[in-house]
């Protein structure tokens, strides 16, 4: 093993560490479960809740690492001869309230103010990942934003499944000219919604000219029969439906409209005229795959690979990202993806709560990927 004095050190804040939990398949990693060999130390940990069934003290005890009373305390980690070099937010699972709109309320604002607060008082700007989505208030996520822009604090965030590799694979080059795009996912609307949301930015960023923004957002909740309806009016691609689910080895043969009745749908038109949709199955599979059209009419489709039972290597992919990220301070792809990424779940959801489509000058988010991403 390494030696530790070498190692960026970094504090995890957390909702809870439990079996399965985001804390337990990423902070895990870092603490060296999952036979995996960490290149960066957590040197302290906060959790805000302790659930029955909670790992975080255990393991705690087994790596000799304090479980800190406040966020601030584990950011300035006075034990370990000097503050840390990077933080890890997981935000994620816990037993938190639901707003009116059906959206999950975790802290991940507070999580990011105690942070930035501790941040500032010993006048650093170190690298901070964050799981998943900024926050469910769109509001809180542009304050996040602005406070680490202009504090020029790398970031990094969204969700895992971008870094799946699509099977089969295709050529990036197509997405330069991709015109329309439609997800299948899986489970609950927000939450994993936003898996779908952050896959679909992750290529839709790479159209020529980069992202300008998106025009609109609407989600329907499919009770009734309503988006096979809007299916058979020609309001969403039946054909691109088709094509993702040839991408699937198990399902090229399913009539989704009968074991599927009642599926949500996400309609996302981007300013320049691309269109985006994510038809939200509940039990049809749980992966999430796509299909895309691209230059003049062409289709192609695939499947993220992300397994779907312990030890969920995705997981282990975002970890290898989150440490790379932590020791070069260079995050793979700009954080404004995870900023539209963000609006565009916060303001779905807004969507369905209001019954209407929204128009969203709020996200008409500018920005070009990474070429090296």
């Amino acid at each position: 093993m390494k030696d530790n004095a070498k190692k960026k050190k970094v504090a995890a804040i957390v909702t809870e560490y439990r079996y399965n939990s985001h804390a337990e398949v990423i902070l895990g990693r870092l603490l060296g479960s999952f036979q995996y060999e960490p290149q960066i130390e957590v040197v302290s940990i906060y959790t805000d809740q302790v659930p029955k069934g909670d790992m975080s003290r255990e393991e705690a005890k087994k790596h000799r690492i304090p479980i800190c009373a406040t966020i601030g305390e584990a950011i300035r980690a006075a034990h370990s001869e000097g503050p840390v070099d990077g933080v890890v937010i997981i935000g994620e699972h816990g037993d938190y309230p639901f707003n009116e709109k059906g959206m999950h309320m975790y802290p991940r604002r507070r999580f990011l103010e105690e942070t930035i607060a501790a941040l500032d008082e010993l006048g650093l700007a170190v690298p901070i990942f964050s799981d998943k989505h900024l926050a469910y208030d769109f509001n809180d996520a542009l304050w996040m934003y602005n406070g680490m822009k202009v504090r020029n604090i790398p970031f990094l965030g969204g969700s895992s499944i971008p870094h799946a590799d699509p099977v089969p694979a295709f050529d990036p080059e197509n997405l330069k000219t991709l015109s329309e795009i439609l997800m299948i996912s899986n489970g609950g609307l927000e939450a994993y919604g936003f898996h779908a949301m952050d896959i679909m930015q992750s290529l839709a960023e790479r159209r020529t000219g980069g992202e300008t923004g998106v025009r609109s957002v609407q989600l329907i909740d499919g009770v009734g029969g309503e988006v096979w309806a809007m299916m058979d009016r020609g309001e969403w691609p039946e054909e691109l439906l088709l094509h993702a689910l040839q991408a699937y080895p198990d399902l090229p043969n399913v009539i989704p409209r009968e074991s599927e009745p009642e599926p949500a749908l996400f309609i996302i038109e981007y300013k320049d005229g691309t269109k985006g949709y994510i038809i939200q199955f509940k039990r049809l599979t749980e992966l999430w795959g796509y299909a895309y059209r691209y230059g003049e009419n062409q289709v192609a489709a695939a499947v993220c690979d992300s397994d779907l039972d312990r030890p969920f290597k995705h997981f282990e992919r975002l970890t290898q990202i989150i440490e790379a990220f932590i020791m070069t301070g260079e995050p793979p792809f700009p954080m404004e993806r995870t900023l539209l990424s963000t609006g565009m779940i916060c303001l779905a959801m807004e969507s369905l709560y209001n019954r209407r489509k929204m128009d969203t000058p709020a996200l008409e988010i500018t920005y070009s990927p990474f070429e090296s991403y």
